[in-house]
């Protein structure tokens, strides 16, 4: 069979330190005509800076050697940049994460199709248009007509990805390489790109997926690369390896998915465990799986933390549709409660009329049993500590200014902690999320992605709040850093029998953490009850439909 990519021994590094920041280690990669391969691992493993190496974009200052790098037949290694610049689009195509980002903002989506076509466009103007509105339904995309003019933030997440999707195949490269391509999309839009990239591996296209999400890759792929610390430490089928893995790292992938399986069990392995699965090279005898318990959380039913009743809440003006709809929930102390629905559903219009960042149209919020909503700010100020937010992107949320200190000890000003004993308080808190003292004095931009957000918990969790509202925390992190900030969510929540207000498209953490569920539609729930029952017999037929749209693990 013909090989798209044939490549031996590849080692990425930076020339100015190299060994120390070698990020590949002598990888071999095949990938056939026609042929779909998944490369996973945890974020740092280098799957991503292999892809890229494919497009000649490792990054800035990197050394790539291989003893043979073929791209289509052609040897690659001694590309300039003119000759990269002539590979990619047109024999490789590149899908990334955000569509968003990736998509020029200030052009509409017929120019930047325009540039993707390339040569061709520029020698042959009148197909441009035609062509665009063919390649737009390829991908998918209604009424191409409507589309065309349009500009990126004008489209959903979902037509966004597919219109960035629509770029990387329009001259038809010979490989497709899709990496984390439906991260960021709820359960709903994820299946529509799934599809897509379903239909176009069924019809004989060749495909590299990158993803953490081990059930989209039990979907798509044909073979399976797991890598570790720059390594390929198992290969192999997706029903084998995601049934019957041999290497423990491979091992501790999987039982890191959550899922109603692990709900009360820790996702993550004990510190001991990990350490020496990190270091294990070869496949280790099959170890027995560990699950060990969370701890035990009360919930007081008598003590409503948080009730909304009635909520509404309209954008546009009279005529324009509701975000929120007649929603009313309670929470008690030390319950999970999660809310699920595709985006637009009303969940983080929810959380904001929660927080007191935006006033409902009509009914109320309480906290402790007080009146929260519509009230002089002068008047909430005083009980805002009562609670905190745990946003989806913590580096956002950060200034970037602050050292780890300085961004946790803000939110102790709310309770007047200050001194020796904000400082006590904060070590108090980053030893619970386990960075400790070496970090205190770190930036934000010195973080890795799960460390950063286990500073947005410790912020969160430092003054001690009644209420917790926790926003898409774990959509952007891999399964190995998610599982250890889950439980560390579960393991805060029993202690301090703070109140959990969770919002995520992932049904699966849902299930895992939260106690009962709210699911939400065009800003209204339509089924709310247990986690178990909800999602064991759901009643509704969007809800079936959310959960059919997940995918398994094979």
């Amino acid at each position: 069979m013909t090989s798209v990519v044939h490549i031996t021994n590849l080692s990425i590094g930076f020339p100015q330190n190299e060994r120390a920041n070698a990020v590949v280690h002598g990888i071999d990669l095949t990938i056939d005509k026609g042929e779909t391969v998944a490369l996973v691992g945890e974020s740092g493993s280098g799957k991503s800076v292999t892809a890229r190496s494919l497009i000649g974009l490792s990054g800035v200052g990197a050394n790539v050697r291989a003893d043979r790098f073929d791209i289509d037949g052609e040897s690659v290694l001694n590309f300039g940049e003119r000759d990269w610049r002539r590979l990619r689009g047109e024999k490789i195509g590149f899908v990334l994460q955000d569509a968003l980002v990736s998509l020029d903002p200030l052009r509409r989506i017929s120019q930047q199709l325009s540039d993707a076509f390339g040569r061709r466009g520029l020698f042959s103007r009148p197909n441009v248009g035609r062509d665009s509105h063919a390649l737009l339904r390829s991908v998918g995309i209604p009424d191409p007509e409507r589309r065309l003019p349009q500009y990126p933030h004008q489209l959903s997440g979902g037509l966004r990805q597919r219109a960035l999707i629509a770029t990387a195949i329009a001259r038809q490269p010979s490989l497709l390489i899709a990496d984390e391509p439906t991260t960021a999309l709820d359960t709903t839009v994820q299946k529509q790109i799934l599809d897509l990239l379903a239909e176009r591996r069924k019809a004989g296209h060749t495909l590299l997926l990158i993803s953490h999400d081990l059930a989209v890759v039990s979907r798509l792929a044909d073979r399976v690369l797991v890598m570790q610390n720059g390594r390929i430490v198992e290969e192999g089928p997706p029903g084998r390896i995601l049934s019957n893995p041999e290497h423990p790292y491979t091992r501790q992938l999987l039982d890191a998915v959550p899922s109603a399986g692990s709900r009360g069990f820790r996702l993550s392995p004990p510190s001991e465990l990990h350490s020496r699965q990190q270091t294990a090279r070869p496949p280790a005898e099959p170890v027995e799986r560990l699950r060990i318990p969370l701890p035990a959380k009360h919930i007081d039913q008598e003590n409503r933390v948080l009730s909304a009743l009635n909520l509404f809440k309209r954008y546009g003006g009279a005529g324009g549709a509701f975000a929120v709809n007649d929603v009313s929930f309670d929470l008690a102390a030390g319950e999970a409660l999660g809310i699920v629905g595709e985006s637009g559903s009303g969940k983080t219009t929810v959380a904001k009329i929660v927080l007191g960042l935006v006033e409902p149209d009509d009914g109320t919020v309480f906290i402790g049993g007080e009146q929260w909503s519509n009230i002089p700010e002068t008047r909430r100020r005083l009980r805002r500590a009562s609670m905190q937010l745990i946003a989806q992107d913590a580096l956002s949320s950060f200034d970037p200014r602050y050292t780890v200190e300085k961004i946790v000890g803000e939110s102790l000003d709310s309770v007047g902690i200050f001194g020796a004993s904000r400082r006590e308080r904060v070590l108090e808190v980053l030893d619970a999320v386990r960075l400790g003292s070496a970090y205190l004095h770190r930036h934000p931009r010195e973080l890795s992605g799960g460390q950063r957000q286990r500073v947005a918990i410790a912020r969160a969790f430092a003054p001690r709040p009644r209420l917790l509202v926790a926003d898409e925390p774990v959509s952007a992190l891999d399964v190995s850093v998610q599982a250890q900030v889950l439980d560390l969510l579960a393991e805060l929540q029993a202690a301090s029998g703070t109140a959990l207000l969770f919002i995520s498209h992932d049904l699966g953490v849902i299930n895992h953490l939260t106690d009962r569920v709210l699911v939400m539609k065009d800003g209204r729930i339509v089924e709310a009850g247990g986690v178990e029952h909800v999602f064991s017999a759901p009643q509704h037929s969007y809800t079936r439909a959310l959960l059919d749209a997940v995918p398994a693990l094979a």
